[in-house]
C-alpha cells in the first residue's frame, strides 16, 4: 500500500521505518526543515518503562495544589478561556482515583516494556547509535514520606515483573557516585536497572537517514492543511504543496492532531502541556551523572547524554504557547545545581521548550478512527520516546493487516476504564 505519515517527530519517523520495512510504499509530511524538531528534539532523554506512569493519581489534586504554591514547583497553570483545557483538567481529575490508576498504569508499562524491546531490537539490526546508555533510572526520593510513597509503584512493577531496587542513600551514592557530596539531600531511590538513556533527536534523525534508504519519501516544510474526509474513508490530505493521496493514512502531530482531526469530526483528549529542558556541556565526568535520576520533589530528569547533561521536567498548561519562560528556566537549573553542581556549565546552557501531547488518563492513542483508512499514533504525553517504537510497530502492523505483539484493543480513541 501507499501510506502517508502527517508528522516527522520520533514517533512519525518510527512509524514510517515499521511501515516501510513491512513492504509499503511511506510518505512522511511535515512543516519543520528536517526530522524531530519540535516535541522530540530537546526532550528528556529518558526511555524509562518502568516509569511510566499516568499523571492523574490518587492524591494529585492535593499535590497539584501545593506544587502550584511552591517556587520551584514542577506546575505551572495558565487559565484560559479554552473550554479543551478545562475539559482536558476535569478529564485528569476524574482518572485520579486508585482503580484507574492502577488501569491506566498497566496500559502504560504495556506498551512502554513493548517498546523497549522493540528499540532493543532496531539498535541490534541496523547498529544505530544516538548516544544511548543502558544504565538504568534513578528515582531519587529527598524525604522519607516519598520513600513510603514509592510503595504503589513498586506493587505494579511487581505485577508486571519490572525489576527494581529500593535503595538506601548509600545504595542511591553506589549507583550515582557524583551524589556523594550532596549525601546529606538523599532520604533515598528507586532504582530501575532497565531503563535506558538517549538522544531522541540525534536517533529520529539517523533513522530517518535510514528510511530515506529504504525508499521512504520525506516532504520537509509542507504545511498540513486538512484532511478531506470522504464517505467511511479519507479522501486525501491538503497541504501546501498539494492534495496527496494514499490508500492509508496515520495522524502522529502529537499535540496538533486534534486540532486536524476536528474538522472531520474526530474528537480525541489530547491536549498541550509544555515541557522544558536545559542541555550543558559536562565539566567533570566524574561529578555528573552517569545515567538519569529522577529528583522527585521537582519532578525534573537530569540525564547523561554523550559529553552533555539535560535538564528536563516542568509541566506548563498554557495551551499552544512556547514562549519560554524564565521561571521555568530557574527550576531546572536549581535542581541540577543542588545534585550535580561540579558536573556541567550552566553558563553554557542551552534553554528549550515543547509541547507534550497528554491524555487525560495517560495511555497514548493507537490504532484505528471510524475512518476505515485512518489511523492514530499519538497522546504519549512525556513518554514519546520511551514509547517511540513500540507504537511504530504497533500501528504499521495495524495498517498491514497483522496480528499485534501486544494487546492494544484498549488503546484506542473509544476506550474505557476497566472495573
Amino acid at each position: 500500500m501507499r501510506v502517508i505519515v502527517l508528522g516527522a517527530g520520533v514517533i512519525g519517523v518510527t512509524t514510517a521505518h515499521y511501515l516501510a520495512e513491512a513492504g509499503h510504499e511511506v510518505v512522511v509530511v511535515d512543516r519543520q526543515a528536517g526530522p524531530g524538531l519540535e516535541t522530540s528534539f530537546a526532550n528528556a532523554g529518558e526511555i524509562s518503562p518502568g516509569y511510566a506512569s499516568p499523571w492523574a493519581g490518587p492524591g494529585v489534586p492535593l499535590k497539584a495544589i501545593k506544587w502550584l504554591l511552591m517556587h520551584h514547583g514542577p506546575l505551572l497553570l495558565r487559565p484560559k478561556l479554552d473550554p479543551r483545557m478545562w475539559v482536558w483538567i476535569a478529564g485528569m481529575l476524574r482518572n485520579c482515583t486508585s482503580a484507574r490508576y492502577a488501569i491506566n498504569k498497566a496500559r502504560m508499562v504495556r506498551v512502554a516494556e513493548y517498546s523497549r524491546d522493540c528499540l532493543q531490537a532496531l539498535r541490534a539490526e541496523t547498529g544505530i547509535a544516538y548516544d544511548e546508555r543502558s544504565q538504568g533510572t534513578l528515582q531519587l526520593f529527598r524525604t522519607e514520606k516519598q520513600v513510603a510513597g514509592a510503595a504503589s509503584d513498586i506493587a505494579v512493577l511487581k505485577q508486571f515483573g519490572v525489576p527494581y531496587e529500593l535503595l538506601d542513600p548509600d545504595g542511591c551514592i553506589a549507583a550515582e557516585p557524583a551524589l556523594l557530596p550532596v549525601r546529606d539531600r538523599i532520604a533515598g531511590g528507586l532504582r530501575l536497572p532497565g531503563d535506558e538513556t538517549g538522544d531522541c533527536a540525534m536517533f529520529t534523525d539517523r533513522l530517518a537517514a535510514r528510511c530515506r534508504a529504504a525508499g521512504v519519501r520525506f516532504l520537509f516544510e509542507t504545511t498540513i492543511e486538512r484532511i478531506v474526509g470522504g464517505s467511511g474513508a479519507i479522501a486525501g490530505v491538503e497541504t501546501s504543496a498539494g492534495r496527496l493521496t494514499a490508500d492509508a493514512y496515520v495522524v502522529a502531530l502529537g499535540s496538533y492532531s486534534p486540532l486536524l482531526l476536528r474538522d472531520i469530526g474526530i474528537s480525541i483528549p489530547v491536549y498541550p502541556i509544555k515541557g522544558y529542558s536545559l542541555t550543558l556541556p559536562i565539566v567533570d565526568a566524574a561529578a555528573a551523572p552517569v545515567s538519569t535520576v529522577m529528583d522527585e520533589t521537582y519532578k525534573i530528569a537530569i540525564t547523561r547524554l554523550g559529553d552533555r547533561i539535560r535538564v528536563g521536567g516542568t509541566a506548563e498548561v498554557s495551551g499552544y504557547n512556547l514562549t519560554l519562560n524564565d521561571r521555568r528556566r530557574a527550576t531546572l537549573a536549581h535542581s541540577v545545581g543542588d545534585l550535580f553542581p561540579s558536573g556541567g556549565d550552566l553558563d553554557r546552557s542551552t534553554f528549550w521548550c515543547g509541547l507534550r501531547p497528554m491524555t487525560p488518563d495517560g495511555p497514548p492513542l493507537l490504532g484505528p478512527t471510524r475512518y476505515g483508512n485512518l489511523y492514530l499514533n499519538t497522546g504519549h504525553g512525556t513518554l514519546g520516546w520511551t514509547m517511540a517504537c513500540g507504537s511504530g510497530r504497533i500501528v504499521a502492523d495495524l495498517v498491514t493487516g497483522r496480528p499485534t505483539n501486544i494487546d492494544v484493543g484498549d488503546l484506542g480513541v473509544d476506550r474505557r476504564p476497566r472495573r
